[in-house]
């Protein structure tokens, strides 16, 4: 099974021989985007930390959060949203390449929200307690809390596009299936997901996503999903099979899908490999 048994929109010949490439090493270096050169800009990146009040989705349950704001464009930016923020920030040195390819006009100004899994009241900061809950849950709770929470607090001054084709949200494991539920709930908030690794297994019931799929009409969402082959495999069920399914649903349905299946486990080292690559592919 490799990600070119699914039609799919091609790239440059030289993005297609680094995708290629990709799928078939199990140790992968992080992409040239990924390192700062000279002369590129830096965005501007904030971080905070707020705790759920009396009437919030999770009350008294605290996360980090960080706000990248690139360094030039007046807007409307387009937005990509993170969960896991800390991990896609310090494992795929992800504002570097935003910060490349928006200098090297591979990409449009964009704004990124880092979202933090939640700490639970009493836990210390970084411990993640809520992290299932709000990831793996097949319901709307963590859509309410960015919508209603979230954006109101930390993107409300920043000129962000309302058109869902530029907005995209981004998840490994947990967080994958998190990205891929938040666009199926809403898309008319985000047209655009990258999922690393997905958790579409029976964590909280995500394994019945491939048919749900299959047996509904197709929502106006593009999809990347990577995947490897060396992932986990556990009595929740097998990570490679699952993703392979879901890639098969959504073909059935006819999605605008990119399916990249490599040698890899369940870690980032693909998702940043090919990190400038997925968004160029989604942003096209």
């Amino acid at each position: 099974m490799l990600s070119t048994d699914f039609p799919t929109a091609q790239l440059s010949d030289a993005d297609e021989a680094i995708l290629t490439a990709a799928r078939m090493a199990a140790e992968l270096a992080l992409p040239v985007e990924a390192m700062h050169r000279d002369g590129v800009a830096k965005g501007n990146l904030t971080t905070g930390r707020s705790i759920g009040h009396e009437g919030s989705v999770w009350p008294k349950v605290a996360r980090n959060h960080a706000v990248y704001v690139p360094a030039s464009g007046q807007g409307p930016f387009n937005l990509i949203v993170f969960q896991d923020g800390k991990s896609y920030l310090e494992r795929t040195h992800v504002v570097t390449v935003l910060d490349t390819m928006t200098a090297d006009g591979a990409l449009a100004p964009t704004v990124a929200l880092f979202v933090d899994p939640g700490d639970l009241d009493g836990f210390p900061e970084g411990s993640r307690g809520n992290r299932s809950l709000e990831y793996d849950s097949l319901n709307d709770a963590y859509l309410r809390l960015l919508v209603d929470e979230l954006f109101p607090a930390l993107l409300a001054d920043l000129p962000i596009t309302a058109d869902p084709a530029r907005r995209a949200i981004v998840g490994m494991s947990s967080g994958g299936i998190c990205a891929f539920n938040a666009a199926w709930e809403r898309p008319d908030l985000f047209g655009l997901v990258l999922s690393h690794v997905g958790s579409f297994t029976n964590i909280r019931g995500g394994h019945v996503y491939p048919s749900r799929v299959r047996s509904n009409g197709r929502k106006p969402i593009r999809v990347f999903l990577q995947a490897g082959l060396a992932d986990l495999d556990n009595t929740l069920g097998s990570w490679t099979v699952a993703n392979i399914d879901m890639a098969r649903a959504l073909a059935f349905r006819g999605y605008d899908l990119r399916f990249e299946l490599g040698q890899g486990a369940h870690n980032f080292q693909h998702a940043a490999a090919i990190m400038p690559q997925a968004l160029k592919w989604l942003f096209r």
